[in-house]
């Protein structure tokens, strides 16, 4: 199929584009914002999106790159996967974003996609939302009142439903420094650049032979990414031994409302988790 008809608009400032965006809600126009557009697309192909007014953020600068804040690295939204999987001040101070970009479905797509715009789709089996809660992200929206910050933990709200409101634009992504830390991006699929039926964002920091901190984030575990708290708390001081960590990651499920579907029901999910958790916690420790 093809979209609907649309009007299309290429704003070259964040304040044209919300302009354009309260012109068009006012109206009562239905609008929507193309990122990378690997997932709006689809959709409207199948009808499933029948925007009146797309407006595309392509043209603006600066919502694109990586910068080094001190204690912090600010990626803008549109940057895409590709270059959050191969920057260096990535791999230096938070890997886990650059691996799990890494998996991202196929290089076409982590060229196109974007790291903000996989964030705003929150689709509960994409990879980055898991990531970016695990790292504690802050995420920085622009809108008709002005400009503000969302932590990680308050920015997704159900599926495919962020705290970003009308009128508002997401335009970088704030993420804190874990130089050091060890981290791993555990991502079981049946097949090649298939979403994940289960996947783990693990970090620890291993300080006198144990874990003294970890963060696990949970991808396709409910309707949104989650915190494997129970896991994070058994873990830290857990001694750097196999059968230690799996009784910690046996914690996993805890919490976690897992769909059931074609690729497995919630039961299998629950169980999966913690063999995926295990070996994600087991790599980020380097074992």
């Amino acid at each position: 199929m093809i979209p609907s008809q649309f009007d299309y608009a290429a704003p070259t400032t964040v304040e044209e584009a919300l302009g354009l965006l309260a012109g068009a809600e006012s109206a009562g126009d239905d609008v929507k914002l193309l990122a990378g557009g690997q997932s709006l697309i689809p959709v409207m192909k199948l009808r499933m999106a029948d925007p009146s007014l797309v407006v595309d953020l392509g043209r603006i600068p600066g919502l694109s790159g990586i910068t080094d804040d001190g204690a912090s690295l600010t990626i803008g939204a549109m940057t895409p996967h590709h270059v959050v999987a191969t920057d260096p001040l990535v791999a230096a101070h938070v890997p886990l974003l650059a691996q799990a970009a890494a998996t991202v479905a196929d290089p076409q797509v982590r060229h196109r996609g974007t790291f903000g715009g996989a964030l705003v789709h929150a689709d509960p089996a994409g990879d980055m939302p898991a990531p970016a809660l695990a790292v504690e992200a802050v995420f920085n929206l622009a809108g008709p009142n002005g400009n503000r910050s969302v932590a990680a933990a308050d920015f997704f709200q159900g599926y495919f439903t962020t705290a970003v409101e009308e009128g508002e634009i997401l335009t970088s992504i704030t993420v804190p420094k874990y130089t050091g830390w060890g981290s791993h991006y555990g991502k079981f699929t049946r097949v090649a650049q298939q979403w994940s039926i289960v996947a783990v964002a693990a970090m620890v920091r291993v300080e006198g032979g144990v874990i003294a901190e970890a963060r696990v984030g949970l991808t396709n575990m409910a309707s949104t990414p989650l915190r494997a708290t129970s896991t994070e708390a058994a873990l830290a001081g857990c001694a750097l031994d196999a059968t230690a960590i799996a009784a910690a990651c046996a914690h996993a499920a805890e919490g976690t409302e897992p769909a059931s579907d074609l690729n497995g029901d919630a039961d299998y999910r629950r169980h999966l988790v913690t063999v995926v958790a295990k070996r994600a916690v087991m790599a980020a420790a380097g074992l």
